[in-house]
């Protein structure tokens, strides 16, 4: 008996309150509608921003949800007017949509889309379908959405916009990370800082794959020096594998660490790529690019962090600072090539995951995450 049309009882972690563990359940998962697709999700890995809604520090937040957006599965069903997919192909939800239609889906300068609200926080949008309802119910409550995935589920619903098709021989286990982590560092590496062969570059912050894979994304730019920064030094070794020429703890140095990268680099490097988010962070990452054409690249966010304040003096002088989504990608448009450059190894994912383990033990793979002990770990159902 196929299950086309039917609710689908199945697992998933659902986060009840702010700062508590995520609570393994039995939810009902319902067929998808107009330009949906329901997906079973086969492997997850965790990320930093899903933490972000269930952390006490958030302002705002929509619970009880299914978090969750680093995913990799394979189409049950779709609804009504999906042309594009069809049971059986293997797929990657993203969390950043691709009408293909919009303005800003049609030029060349984003990889935004307006069916994002883009008035609110990416982290607390889509959290209901196009048609404000959730498809998920759990113990007779509806169950808010997450960025528009919810990979902790081991069947979702997704628009057919959130979803890329990738080759029926790809390693979902690994190519999760491209909904993502991996996506997003390197990314911001080649298609917003653009940076160039022969520079020098400075990387804050190595605590998950966009940390690490920022790195790999200067080293096949051709960088020719890559300063690597983070208080943990436990993880300086992976990071020389993966392309790093330097790594400084801030902690260790006399000095701040932008005031040592300037001495080491002459006047300062040519990009600086900030992962951590914090005020303390994005500061070193301006101070340290060089006055005249220095380039610094914000990716990661801080909850609760106080942000940075900027003089327009640091800005006429000739450096100029930006932000970066999901690696500047065109989601439906670029992870399937990703997908298609992972396996002819052109860069090495398996070197990211530190740990594989059950979805039931979601909450060691958070604890693993939150005391630094892993990359990315990578749950299976």
């Amino acid at each position: 008996m196929g299950t086309k049309g039917k609710v689908i009882k199945c697992k998933a972690a659902v986060a009840w309150e702010a700062g508590k563990p995520l609570c393994i359940e039995e939810v009902e998962v319902a067929p998808p509608k107009a330009h949906e697709v329901r997906v079973q999700i086969i492997a997850t890995a965790v990320c930093h921003s899903d933490h972000h809604p269930i952390d006490p520090k958030a302002e705002e937040t929509f619970l009880p949800v299914i978090l969750g957006h680093e995913g990799a599965g394979i189409v049950e069903s779709v609804g009504p007017g999906v042309t594009g997919f069809k049971p059986g192909d293997k797929v990657i939800p993203l969390y950043t949509p691709q009408c293909k239609k919009c303005k800003l889906c049609l030029s060349p300068h984003t990889n935004f889309c307006e069916k994002l609200n883009l008035t609110k926080s990416p982290l607390l949008d889509q959290e209901l379908m196009e048609d404000k309802s959730s498809r998920f119910t759990c113990k007779g409550k509806p169950i808010y959405h997450f960025f528009g995935t919810s990979t902790f589920s081991q069947y979702t619903v997704v628009s057919d916009k959130n979803l890329a098709k990738i080759d029926d021989d790809a390693n979902l286990e690994r190519v999760c990370l491209l909904g993502c982590g991996f996506s997003t560092g390197y990314g911001a590496a080649l298609n917003t800082a653009k940076v160039t062969p022969g520079s020098t570059c400075a990387v804050f912050g190595l605590g998950g794959v966009g940390r690490l894979s920022a790195i790999m994304g200067c080293k096949v730019a051709g960088a020719s020096r890559i300063i690597a920064i983070d208080i943990n030094s436990e993880k300086f070794t992976k990071a020389k594998a993966l392309g790093a020429t330097d790594c400084l703890n801030p902690r260790d140095l006399d000095k701040r660490v932008q005031e040592v990268i300037i001495e080491m680099t002459n006047g300062g490097v040519d990009f600086a790529l900030d992962c951590a988010g914090g005020s303390e962070a994005m500061r070193a990452a301006l101070d340290c690019v060089r006055v005249g054409w220095g380039s610094c690249t914000l990716i990661g966010v801080a909850m609760g962090d106080k942000g940075l304040t900027i003089s327009p003096l640091e800005l006429i002088m000739g450096r100029t600072i930006n932000g970066s989504s999901f690696g500047g990608w065109k989601s439906v448009d670029s992870v399937p090539k990703l997908v298609a450059d992972y396996k002819n190894k052109k860069f090495d994912l398996d070197a990211l995951v530190t740990h594989t383990l059950p979805f039931d033990k979601i909450n060691e793979a958070f604890d693993l995450l939150h005391q630094g002990k892993s990359i990315r770990t990578v749950l299976i159902f």
